[in-house]
């Protein structure tokens, strides 16, 4: 049975920033009370015209670019998204066309919120384990600006859209070395947008489905659920914390890093940070920051990554990648 390991990687923001002081413009907050609870200064934005498999496109070029592979050697594409194009087809199939791949290979769809990519690359390492697979890209992808109310100051600081890839591919020795997923929608009241296809569709037709998020509950589940992945993941791979090179966490806020990264007993220079210049970007915020810090030379070839994810179902998940 072969495994996988990550052979490129790719990022791409919209080019529209979002800074506080503009937020400050229209809503009651400031700069200060955005920084001091969630560490995030600025996001970007989608223009009106970008969709998301547009920004899915950007990310997936620059991966495959700088896996040196050609389009035609991939033959598995899944895209992890909560804001799809369309109701259908799946992203992950317009994607396939925008980037002329017509070899038949198998695209679809995760929808896993802020997890997504997690669940994605899980699905994706299965796939290659089991001989289904080859090559697979696998991308978070997010307009979730579009499902903010901004004129609710909880919410509307807290998010940016974006794109971020990897390519995958078939190894004799692991490069996934395990991934752990987990849910419970019990608790999908916390964090949630309250219409869709078929409840609800009204508000979705009039542009009022718009994301609710209950911010206390859900940052002290997230903390508590990351923190036994954690240990769930070392104990599965019998290794200790201080065997991990770098942290690549789920960028919603900072408290929430800050207090995984204390659990791991991680110095901050070892913790890749992106939220302050991109907020949450929901399934593209794993890919986003591991894709930067690949190619700020931050994360080298050899180094032992984990990347963790908490987002609305509640669903939340880890990835221990050998790169």
């Amino acid at each position: 049975m072969p495994f996988s390991r990550v052979i490129g990687t790719g990022g791409y923001l919209p080019e529209k920033v979002l800074t506080n002081a503009d937020l400050a413009k229209l809503i009651d907050t400031s700069d200060e009370w955005i920084v001091s609870m969630t560490g995030i200064s600025q996001r970007h934005v989608a223009a009106e015209n970008e969709s998301t498999s547009m920004l899915a496109e950007q990310a997936a070029r620059r991966a495959i670019e700088s896996a040196g592979i050609s389009v035609e050697s991939i033959d598995l594409i899944i895209v992890a998204t909560t804001t799809p194009d369309q109701v259908f087809p799946a992203t992950a199939c317009l994607l396939q066309d925008k980037l002329n791949l017509h070899n038949g290979c198998a695209a679809f769809d995760i929808q896993a919120v802020c997890t997504g990519f997690v669940y994605a690359l899980g699905v994706a390492d299965k796939f290659i384990r089991t001989g289904g697979a080859t090559r697979a890209l696998v991308i978070g992808a997010e307009t979730f600006t579009r499902i903010i109310d901004w004129t609710d100051r909880r919410t509307c600081v807290l998010f940016g859209d974006g794109a971020g890839a990897m390519i995958l591919e078939a190894a004799d020795e692991p490069g996934i070395i395990s991934t752990h997923l987990h849910a419970d929608g019990k608790y999908r009241e916390l964090l949630h947008v309250p219409a869709g296809v078929s409840t609800a569709y009204d508000d979705v037709l009039n542009g009022e489905a718009y994301l609710e998020m209950q911010g206390s509950e859900v940052f002290k589940f997230a903390v508590n659920a990351l923190g036994k992945t954690v240990d769930e993941t070392l104990a599965a791979n019998n290794m200790d914390q201080s065997e991990i090179d770098w942290l690549v966490p789920h960028q919603a806020n900072i408290r929430i890093i800050n207090a995984l990264a204390k659990k791991l007993n991680m110095p901050r220079e070892r913790v890749v940070i992106t939220v302050n210049r991109h907020g949450n970007t929901s399934a593209a915020s794993v890919p986003l920051a591991f894709d930067e810090a690949v190619r700020d030379g931050r994360i080298q070839r050899g180094q032992t990554v984990l990347l963790e994810a908490f987002g609305g179902g509640f669903t939340w998940g880890s990835a221990l990648v050998k790169y």
